[in-house]
Protein backbone atom coordinates (compact mmCIF):
# COMPACT_ATOMS: atom_id res chain seq x y z
CA UNK A 1 0.00 0.00 0.00
CA UNK A 2 1.34 3.36 -0.69
CA UNK A 3 2.30 6.05 1.92
CA UNK A 4 -1.28 7.63 3.39
CA UNK A 5 -0.95 10.64 5.84
CA UNK A 6 -3.52 11.32 8.28
CA UNK A 7 -4.48 14.49 10.71
CA UNK A 8 -3.42 13.79 14.30
CA UNK A 9 -4.50 15.77 17.65
CA UNK A 10 -2.30 15.98 20.76
CA UNK A 11 -2.52 13.79 23.95
CA UNK A 12 -4.94 16.92 25.38
CA UNK A 13 -7.59 16.50 22.83
CA UNK A 14 -7.00 20.11 22.45
CA UNK A 15 -5.81 21.32 19.27
CA UNK A 16 -4.68 19.62 15.64
CA UNK A 17 -1.21 19.78 14.07
CA UNK A 18 -0.15 19.57 10.71
CA UNK A 19 -0.72 15.84 9.18
CA UNK A 20 1.81 12.70 9.20
CA UNK A 21 2.37 9.47 7.60
CA UNK A 22 1.22 7.34 9.71
CA UNK A 23 4.31 5.60 10.00
CA UNK A 24 5.52 8.45 12.12
CA UNK A 25 2.70 8.80 14.26
CA UNK A 26 4.34 10.22 17.83
CA UNK A 27 3.77 8.48 20.58
CA UNK A 28 0.78 9.59 22.67
CA UNK A 29 -0.44 11.19 19.50
CA UNK A 30 -3.93 10.09 18.36
CA UNK A 31 -5.40 9.71 15.04
CA UNK A 32 -8.44 11.94 14.36
CA UNK A 33 -11.35 12.06 12.07
CA UNK A 34 -12.95 14.82 9.93
CA UNK A 35 -14.83 16.49 13.21
CA UNK A 36 -11.44 16.48 15.40
CA UNK A 37 -12.51 13.44 17.31
CA UNK A 38 -9.55 10.94 18.40
CA UNK A 39 -9.89 7.17 18.35
CA UNK A 40 -9.71 5.72 21.42
CA UNK A 41 -11.97 2.78 22.01
CA UNK A 42 -12.61 -0.34 20.18
CA UNK A 43 -15.74 -2.57 20.59
CA UNK A 44 -15.31 -6.23 19.40
CA UNK A 45 -18.29 -8.30 18.48
CA UNK A 46 -17.07 -11.79 18.50
CA UNK A 47 -20.07 -13.68 18.13
CA UNK A 48 -23.74 -12.92 16.26
CA UNK A 49 -25.26 -15.53 18.60
CA UNK A 50 -27.28 -14.94 21.91
CA UNK A 51 -29.13 -17.23 24.35
CA UNK A 52 -31.78 -14.10 24.63
CA UNK A 53 -34.69 -12.53 22.03
CA UNK A 54 -35.29 -8.96 23.70
CA UNK A 55 -37.16 -7.69 21.63
CA UNK A 56 -35.32 -4.40 21.14
CA UNK A 57 -32.28 -6.48 19.71
CA UNK A 58 -32.80 -9.72 18.18
CA UNK A 59 -36.93 -10.54 18.45
CA UNK A 60 -38.08 -14.03 18.21
CA UNK A 61 -40.02 -13.31 15.12
CA UNK A 62 -37.02 -12.83 13.23
CA UNK A 63 -34.39 -14.71 14.91
CA UNK A 64 -36.22 -18.08 15.28
CA UNK A 65 -35.03 -21.43 14.30
CA UNK A 66 -34.60 -20.55 11.28
CA UNK A 67 -32.44 -17.89 10.87
CA UNK A 68 -29.17 -18.89 9.99
CA UNK A 69 -26.45 -17.10 11.70
CA UNK A 70 -22.50 -16.92 10.62
CA UNK A 71 -20.75 -20.28 9.96
CA UNK A 72 -17.81 -20.36 12.37
CA UNK A 73 -15.37 -20.15 9.74
CA UNK A 74 -16.69 -16.69 9.36
CA UNK A 75 -15.89 -15.33 12.19
CA UNK A 76 -12.12 -13.68 12.79
CA UNK A 77 -10.53 -16.06 14.64
CA UNK A 78 -8.79 -14.95 18.03
CA UNK A 79 -4.85 -14.58 16.53
CA UNK A 80 -6.81 -12.07 13.75
CA UNK A 81 -8.54 -9.92 17.17
CA UNK A 82 -5.69 -9.85 18.61
CA UNK A 83 -3.53 -8.93 15.71
CA UNK A 84 -6.32 -5.72 14.91
CA UNK A 85 -6.44 -5.04 18.26
CA UNK A 86 -2.64 -4.38 18.39
CA UNK A 87 -2.93 -2.17 15.22
CA UNK A 88 -5.80 -0.35 16.70
CA UNK A 89 -3.53 0.32 19.94
CA UNK A 90 -0.79 1.34 17.87
CA UNK A 91 -3.24 3.71 17.00
CA UNK A 92 -4.49 5.21 19.75
CA UNK A 93 -6.97 2.82 21.31
CA UNK A 94 -6.60 2.75 24.93
CA UNK A 95 -10.01 1.00 25.53
CA UNK A 96 -10.67 -2.79 24.63
CA UNK A 97 -14.69 -3.92 24.86
CA UNK A 98 -15.43 -7.39 24.09
CA UNK A 99 -19.13 -7.33 23.20
CA UNK A 100 -21.73 -9.80 21.18
CA UNK A 101 -24.04 -11.26 20.41
CA UNK A 102 -23.41 -12.90 23.42
CA UNK A 103 -19.22 -13.30 24.14
CA UNK A 104 -19.81 -15.52 26.46
CA UNK A 105 -21.39 -18.00 24.21
CA UNK A 106 -17.97 -17.97 22.18
CA UNK A 107 -15.89 -21.35 23.22
CA UNK A 108 -12.81 -20.64 24.67
CA UNK A 109 -12.75 -16.87 25.48
CA UNK A 110 -11.23 -16.63 28.42
CA UNK A 111 -7.87 -17.40 25.80
CA UNK A 112 -9.04 -14.25 24.00
CA UNK A 113 -9.69 -12.53 27.10
CA UNK A 114 -5.40 -13.43 28.06
CA UNK A 115 -4.32 -12.33 24.32
CA UNK A 116 -5.81 -8.92 24.45
CA UNK A 117 -5.15 -8.29 28.36
CA UNK A 118 -1.40 -8.66 26.67
CA UNK A 119 -1.39 -5.93 24.53
CA UNK A 120 0.59 -3.10 25.68
CA UNK A 121 0.83 0.71 24.25
CA UNK A 122 3.70 2.34 23.02
CA UNK A 123 4.82 3.48 26.14
CA UNK A 124 4.14 -0.32 27.64
CA UNK A 125 1.30 0.55 29.43
CA UNK A 126 -2.08 -2.14 29.60
CA UNK A 127 -5.07 -1.27 27.51
CA UNK A 128 -8.61 -1.11 29.97
CA UNK A 129 -10.02 -4.30 28.48
CA UNK A 130 -13.79 -4.48 29.32
CA UNK A 131 -16.92 -6.94 28.53
CA UNK A 132 -20.31 -6.44 27.91
CA UNK A 133 -22.48 -9.28 28.50
CA UNK A 134 -26.07 -10.65 29.83
CA UNK A 135 -24.24 -12.66 32.34
CA UNK A 136 -26.24 -15.75 31.88
CA UNK A 137 -23.46 -17.97 32.19
CA UNK A 138 -21.33 -15.19 34.40
CA UNK A 139 -21.47 -16.55 37.23
CA UNK A 140 -19.55 -20.03 36.14
CA UNK A 141 -17.11 -17.82 33.96
CA UNK A 142 -16.05 -14.63 35.94
CA UNK A 143 -13.14 -16.08 38.25
CA UNK A 144 -11.44 -17.88 34.99
CA UNK A 145 -12.16 -14.20 33.00
CA UNK A 146 -10.32 -11.89 36.28
CA UNK A 147 -7.59 -14.87 36.43
CA UNK A 148 -6.93 -13.84 32.06
CA UNK A 149 -6.96 -10.46 32.99
CA UNK A 150 -10.30 -9.27 31.88
CA UNK A 151 -10.66 -5.89 34.34
CA UNK A 152 -14.36 -5.14 34.72
CA UNK A 153 -17.84 -5.93 32.92
CA UNK A 154 -20.70 -4.15 32.07
CA UNK A 155 -23.74 -6.34 32.05
CA UNK A 156 -26.85 -5.60 30.45
CA UNK A 157 -30.40 -6.13 33.19
CA UNK A 158 -33.77 -4.21 32.13
CA UNK A 159 -36.06 -5.38 34.96
CA UNK A 160 -35.70 -6.10 38.36
CA UNK A 161 -39.35 -7.79 38.73
CA UNK A 162 -38.32 -11.86 38.07
CA UNK A 163 -42.12 -11.62 35.44
CA UNK A 164 -41.20 -8.27 33.54
CA UNK A 165 -37.11 -9.75 32.93
CA UNK A 166 -38.80 -13.01 32.28
CA UNK A 167 -40.31 -11.17 29.17
CA UNK A 168 -38.22 -8.80 28.19
CA UNK A 169 -35.67 -11.26 27.43
CA UNK A 170 -37.76 -13.23 26.10
CA UNK A 171 -36.96 -16.64 26.82
CA UNK A 172 -38.29 -17.24 30.28
CA UNK A 173 -34.33 -16.93 31.81
CA UNK A 174 -35.00 -15.77 35.41
CA UNK A 175 -33.44 -12.43 36.92
CA UNK A 176 -31.57 -14.40 39.92
CA UNK A 177 -29.00 -16.05 37.69
CA UNK A 178 -28.30 -12.91 36.08
CA UNK A 179 -28.08 -11.48 39.81
CA UNK A 180 -26.00 -14.54 40.47
CA UNK A 181 -23.47 -13.86 37.55
CA UNK A 182 -23.20 -9.92 38.97
CA UNK A 183 -22.12 -11.00 42.40
CA UNK A 184 -19.78 -13.64 40.65
CA UNK A 185 -18.03 -10.88 39.13
CA UNK A 186 -18.05 -8.51 41.98
CA UNK A 187 -16.58 -11.58 43.82
CA UNK A 188 -13.79 -11.99 41.62
CA UNK A 189 -12.47 -8.53 41.88
CA UNK A 190 -14.21 -7.31 37.97
CA UNK A 191 -15.85 -4.06 39.50
CA UNK A 192 -16.86 -1.77 39.07
CA UNK A 193 -19.90 -3.75 37.75
CA UNK A 194 -22.16 -1.32 35.49
CA UNK A 195 -25.80 -2.63 34.92
CA UNK A 196 -27.22 -1.42 31.72
CA UNK A 197 -30.82 -0.91 31.49
CA UNK A 198 -32.59 -0.33 28.17
CA UNK A 199 -36.10 1.58 29.12
CA UNK A 200 -39.07 1.98 27.21
CA UNK A 201 -42.09 3.98 28.33
CA UNK A 202 -45.01 1.79 28.74
CA UNK A 203 -42.82 -1.26 28.80
CA UNK A 204 -40.17 -1.40 31.67
CA UNK A 205 -40.17 2.21 33.06
CA UNK A 206 -41.78 0.71 36.12
CA UNK A 207 -38.61 -0.71 37.20
CA UNK A 208 -36.62 1.94 37.28
CA UNK A 209 -37.03 2.62 40.93
CA UNK A 210 -37.39 -0.97 41.84
CA UNK A 211 -33.62 -1.10 40.03
CA UNK A 212 -32.58 1.49 42.44
CA UNK A 213 -33.85 0.00 45.48
CA UNK A 214 -32.20 -2.92 44.47
CA UNK A 215 -28.93 -2.02 43.99
CA UNK A 216 -28.11 0.49 46.23
CA UNK A 217 -25.38 -0.21 48.20
CA UNK A 218 -23.92 -2.54 46.14
CA UNK A 219 -21.49 -0.88 44.66
CA UNK A 220 -22.62 -1.34 41.05
CA UNK A 221 -23.05 1.52 38.97
CA UNK A 222 -26.49 1.67 37.23
CA UNK A 223 -26.99 2.72 33.94
CA UNK A 224 -30.36 3.66 32.31
CA UNK A 225 -29.77 3.84 28.23
CA UNK A 226 -32.77 5.13 26.60
CA UNK A 227 -34.13 3.28 23.61
CA UNK A 228 -32.28 3.84 20.21
CA UNK A 229 -33.39 3.04 16.84
CA UNK A 230 -30.22 0.57 16.45
CA UNK A 231 -31.14 -2.08 13.67
CA UNK A 232 -33.93 -2.61 11.55
CA UNK A 233 -36.01 -5.33 13.55
CA UNK A 234 -37.23 -3.35 17.26
CA UNK A 235 -40.02 -1.44 15.95
CA UNK A 236 -38.38 1.30 17.31
CA UNK A 237 -41.07 4.57 17.53
CA UNK A 238 -40.14 7.86 19.64
CA UNK A 239 -42.91 7.54 21.33
CA UNK A 240 -41.22 4.65 23.62
CA UNK A 241 -38.59 6.79 24.25
CA UNK A 242 -38.48 7.84 27.95
CA UNK A 243 -36.25 11.11 27.77
CA UNK A 244 -33.45 11.26 30.45
CA UNK A 245 -34.27 14.04 31.36
CA UNK A 246 -37.97 12.85 32.75
CA UNK A 247 -36.19 9.36 34.16
CA UNK A 248 -33.64 11.80 36.35
CA UNK A 249 -36.92 13.94 37.52
CA UNK A 250 -39.03 10.99 38.61
CA UNK A 251 -36.11 9.46 40.66
CA UNK A 252 -35.23 12.57 42.34
CA UNK A 253 -38.73 12.34 43.56
CA UNK A 254 -37.99 9.89 45.59
CA UNK A 255 -34.09 9.98 46.16
CA UNK A 256 -32.18 13.56 45.93
CA UNK A 257 -28.91 13.11 43.46
CA UNK A 258 -26.60 15.37 42.05
CA UNK A 259 -24.69 15.18 38.86
CA UNK A 260 -20.94 14.33 38.47
CA UNK A 261 -18.04 15.36 36.69
CA UNK A 262 -17.20 13.48 33.35
CA UNK A 263 -14.16 10.86 33.84
CA UNK A 264 -12.73 10.44 30.69
CA UNK A 265 -13.32 12.13 27.31
CA UNK A 266 -16.33 10.54 25.32
CA UNK A 267 -18.39 9.33 27.84
CA UNK A 268 -21.44 8.13 27.09
CA UNK A 269 -23.14 8.41 30.22
CA UNK A 270 -23.87 11.65 32.57
CA UNK A 271 -23.30 10.17 35.35
CA UNK A 272 -25.20 11.43 39.00
CA UNK A 273 -24.97 10.31 42.66
CA UNK A 274 -27.56 9.97 45.02
CA UNK A 275 -27.19 12.68 47.70
CA UNK A 276 -26.82 9.87 50.50
CA UNK A 277 -23.70 8.12 48.10
CA UNK A 278 -25.61 4.95 47.93
CA UNK A 279 -25.86 4.70 43.94
CA UNK A 280 -23.96 6.27 41.44
CA UNK A 281 -26.58 6.46 38.17
CA UNK A 282 -25.43 6.80 34.67
CA UNK A 283 -27.71 8.57 32.05
CA UNK A 284 -27.12 7.89 28.32
CA UNK A 285 -29.48 9.86 26.31
CA UNK A 286 -28.52 9.10 22.40
CA UNK A 287 -31.95 9.96 21.26
CA UNK A 288 -32.44 13.53 23.25
CA UNK A 289 -28.99 14.68 23.63
CA UNK A 290 -26.72 13.32 20.89
CA UNK A 291 -22.95 12.67 21.77
CA UNK A 292 -21.71 12.22 18.46
CA UNK A 293 -19.55 15.61 18.85
CA UNK A 294 -17.18 13.30 21.11
CA UNK A 295 -17.59 9.96 19.72
CA UNK A 296 -14.35 8.24 20.11
CA UNK A 297 -15.63 4.47 19.57
CA UNK A 298 -15.05 2.14 16.02
CA UNK A 299 -16.75 -1.14 16.36
CA UNK A 300 -15.14 -4.40 15.24
CA UNK A 301 -18.15 -6.93 13.78
CA UNK A 302 -17.78 -10.57 14.22
CA UNK A 303 -16.66 -11.35 10.71
CA UNK A 304 -14.15 -8.65 10.66
CA UNK A 305 -16.04 -5.23 9.35
CA UNK A 306 -14.98 -1.99 11.14
CA UNK A 307 -18.18 0.34 11.87
CA UNK A 308 -17.65 4.19 12.16
CA UNK A 309 -20.48 4.40 14.21
CA UNK A 310 -23.20 2.31 15.93
CA UNK A 311 -25.48 3.42 12.97
CA UNK A 312 -23.69 3.53 10.29
CA UNK A 313 -24.79 2.20 7.11
CA UNK A 314 -21.86 -0.05 5.69
CA UNK A 315 -19.04 -1.64 7.17
CA UNK A 316 -15.21 -1.50 5.78
CA UNK A 317 -13.85 -4.99 5.39
CA UNK A 318 -11.07 -5.86 7.62
CA UNK A 319 -11.08 -9.86 6.85
CA UNK A 320 -9.89 -9.41 3.51
CA UNK A 321 -7.33 -7.38 4.43
CA UNK A 322 -6.20 -9.99 6.79
CA UNK A 323 -6.70 -13.29 5.14
CA UNK A 324 -5.99 -12.40 1.64
CA UNK A 325 -9.29 -12.35 -1.25
CA UNK A 326 -7.87 -13.51 -4.44
CA UNK A 327 -11.14 -13.05 -6.14
CA UNK A 328 -10.52 -9.52 -5.40
CA UNK A 329 -7.45 -9.24 -6.12
CA UNK A 330 -6.37 -8.34 -2.26
CA UNK A 331 -3.11 -9.60 -1.29
CA UNK A 332 -3.06 -10.52 2.92
CA UNK A 333 -1.58 -7.02 4.36
CA UNK A 334 1.48 -6.74 6.37
CA UNK A 335 0.60 -4.83 9.86
CA UNK A 336 1.77 -1.73 8.22
CA UNK A 337 -0.73 -1.98 5.56
CA UNK A 338 -2.85 -2.36 8.29
CA UNK A 339 -1.79 0.51 10.40
CA UNK A 340 -2.25 2.84 7.17
CA UNK A 341 -5.64 1.58 6.12
CA UNK A 342 -7.37 1.82 9.58
CA UNK A 343 -5.67 5.41 9.19
CA UNK A 344 -6.87 6.14 6.15
CA UNK A 345 -10.33 5.30 7.01
CA UNK A 346 -10.69 6.58 10.66
CA UNK A 347 -9.23 10.27 9.12
CA UNK A 348 -12.07 10.34 7.09
CA UNK A 349 -14.74 9.52 9.18
CA UNK A 350 -17.70 11.98 9.60
CA UNK A 351 -20.55 9.94 11.28
CA UNK A 352 -22.78 11.61 13.25
CA UNK A 353 -26.27 9.86 13.23
CA UNK A 354 -27.41 11.03 16.26
CA UNK A 355 -27.18 14.59 15.70
CA UNK A 356 -28.14 14.36 12.21
CA UNK A 357 -31.48 12.17 13.63
CA UNK A 358 -33.22 15.39 15.63
CA UNK A 359 -33.15 17.23 12.03
CA UNK A 360 -34.29 14.18 10.04
CA UNK A 361 -38.25 15.76 10.12
CA UNK A 362 -39.02 13.66 6.63
CA UNK A 363 -38.06 10.13 8.27
CA UNK A 364 -34.77 9.64 5.77
CA UNK A 365 -32.30 8.74 8.28
CA UNK A 366 -34.75 5.73 9.67
CA UNK A 367 -35.34 4.29 6.22
CA UNK A 368 -31.48 3.63 6.38
CA UNK A 369 -30.56 -0.32 6.56
CA UNK A 370 -28.24 -0.32 9.50
CA UNK A 371 -26.53 -3.24 11.29
CA UNK A 372 -28.21 -5.11 13.78
CA UNK A 373 -27.50 -4.31 17.65
CA UNK A 374 -25.86 -7.69 18.04
CA UNK A 375 -23.36 -7.55 14.86
CA UNK A 376 -21.16 -4.83 16.47
CA UNK A 377 -22.09 -4.63 20.00
CA UNK A 378 -23.59 -1.87 22.32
Amino acid sequence: MSERTIPIVDHRYASSVPAVPAHSLAPGALLADKLGRPLHDLRISITDRCNFRCTYCMPKEVFDAHYEFLRHADLLRFEEIERLARVFVGLGVRKLRITGGEPLLRKGVEDLVAMLAAIRTPDGEPVELTMTTNASILARKAEALARAGLHRVTVSLDAIDDAVFRRMNDMDFPVQTVLEGIAAAQAAGLHPVKVNMVVQRGVNDDQILPMIEHFRGSGVVLRFIEFMDVGNTNGWRMDQVLPSAELLARIAQRHPLHALDPTVLGETAERWLLDDGSLEIGAISSVTQAFCHDCNRARLSMEGKLYLCLFASHGHDLRALLRGDAQQGIQQASDADLQAALAQVWSRRDDRYSELRGFDGAGLLQAVRKPEMFAIGG
